[in-house]
């Protein structure tokens, strides 16, 4: 199967506005993600709104494929950005890989965990999860949670913690019970992701914010393959502050 990577970047932030071009000890953030996407990828673009992006990643040698201010998520953005790109490309790709980019130290092998999902040619989403190591993670409703069948496709996701443990202290929930943490990264056969643009927000996705259930709620079943490697998000300022020595 032909792969492709997108990387969606918006210049406007609530919290950190200019977040892709955040100065991290001499690169900017977008060019540490897409440089440790194409440790693992062929074929990368940066997919973004903005005229500050766009030339930075031209700047560092990157693809780059402009589209709408308008979209209300990254699935969106990168559906419109892979239309695109099979518009003016020759190269035709059986599956989309969304990779954050708020993301500076996400590992090739993450990349390839996710691909391995397709092996499967029943897959249509994939997405990666992490064993929750830490107690307090099980009820951080900025951590969701994820309930997997015994085939590995995911039944649920959720800010609150699932499963609920009764009888049992909450303090030892994480010794009890093998409970996953959902790490932000979706593969989408191409098709499939087209699909997803054309659904309406479903009420479990507006309870939670969380895109994935609607996807669920609609009969898509998302594959589910764990990841030893944890996810390093910046949000905020205060997040690059704290993991400038990372590096």
């Amino acid at each position: 199967m032909k792969f492709i990577g997108i990387i969606p970047a918006r210049y406007a932030s609530t919290r950190f506005p200019g977040k892709p071009l955040a100065d991290i000890n001499g690169k900017t953030m977008i060019e540490r993600v897409y440089e440790q996407c194409k440790k693992s990828l062929e074929h990368v673009y940066v997919a973004t709104d903005d005229e500050k992006i766009a030339n930075e990643v031209v700047r560092f040698g990157g693809n780059i494929v402009m589209t709408s201010r308008n979209h209300q998520s990254g699935t969106d953005r990168i559906a419109e950005a892979v239309k695109r790109i099979h518009e003016k490309s020759r190269n035709k790709f059986d599956v989309v890989i969304n990779i954050q980019g708020d993301e500076p130290f996400i590992q090739p092998q993450q990349i390839e965990e996710i691909k391995s999902c397709f092996k499967d040619r029943g897959t249509e989403i994939a997405t990666l999860v992490k064993q929750i190591e830490q107690n307090n993670d099980i009820f951080d409703p900025n951590k969701p949670k994820v309930t997997l069948d015994k085939n590995m496709y995911a039944i649920s996701f959720s800010r609150s913690p699932i499963p609920y443990l009764r009888n049992t202290d909450q303090k030892e929930w994480y010794k009890k019970h093998r409970y996953y943490r959902h790490i932000g990264m979706y593969a989408y056969k191409t098709e499939t992701l087209l699909e997803l643009t054309n659904l309406k927000q479903s009420p479990l996705e507006l309870a939670e914010s969380l895109e994935q259930l609607r996807w669920i709620e609609n009969g898509y079943k998302i594959k589910v393959t764990e990841t030893q490697f944890d996810s390093i998000g910046i949000d905020t300022p205060e997040d690059l502050k704290k993991i400038v020595d990372y590096t």
